[in-house]
């Protein structure tokens, strides 16, 4: 692994992070209940994590302020234009998972 300092491996994780919430905005047709099934983590685990990191940096952040950065919008309006009602075979998968 390259000898990279502090400040650069922080900037290169915020971009990489920035660019996986980018992907996450247009992949509009995959679910929460599809990326926690596979990967065991979603948007809302993402807002979780920010709300606790700006929380560690003493800052107050809500969760929902949070989900709108992660969203791009306001999660009920997300969830009205997006969200589908999860099949039997994903909740039982997320069940067998969890």
């Amino acid at each position: 692994m390259p000898d990279i300092d502090k400040q650069t491996q922080t900037e290169l994780e915020a971009a990489a992070f920035r660019t996986l919430v980018a992907h996450l905005r247009e992949r509009t047709d995959v679910q929460n209940i599809d990326l926690m099934n596979l990967s065991g983590f979603c948007r809302n685990c993402l807002s979780k994590w920010y709300t606790a990191a700006a929380q560690e940096k003493g800052l107050e952040l809500g969760y929902e302020d949070a989900r709108e950065i992660v969203y791009g919008m306001p999660y009920g309006e997300w969830k009205s234009k997006y969200q589908k009602e999860a099949s039997a075979g994903q909740l039982d998968k997320f069940k067998d998972s969890h």
